[in-house]
């Protein structure tokens, strides 16, 4: 993984981990209405970065794709360098 790929997967891991964060937070607290919208800005703020990434890097999940063969089969493994 280069250092540009890492950097977008650690962005993306930072911000699906606020997501969910939030959505816990909004569990006890349904009608904090400043939570509510900075969830909803966190969560399309993951979709853009998730969409860029698997543009530029393939698909993250199996469920990311719906075209066969797969595109993953064809990118490196992670221990071919």
């Amino acid at each position: 993984m280069n250092d540009a790929q890492e950097k977008l997967m650690r962005e993306l891991m930072a911000m699906e981990f606020m997501a969910i964060d939030l959505n816990l937070y909004l569990n006890t607290h349904p009608y904090d209405g400043r939570a509510l919208m900075i969830f909803i800005s966190t969560a399309q703020r993951c979709r853009m970065i998730r969409d860029n990434y698997e543009r530029m890097y393939g698909p993250i999940t199996a469920s990311a794709s719906n075209s066969y063969p797969w595109p993953w089969i064809d990118s490196p493994w992670p221990w071919e360098g």
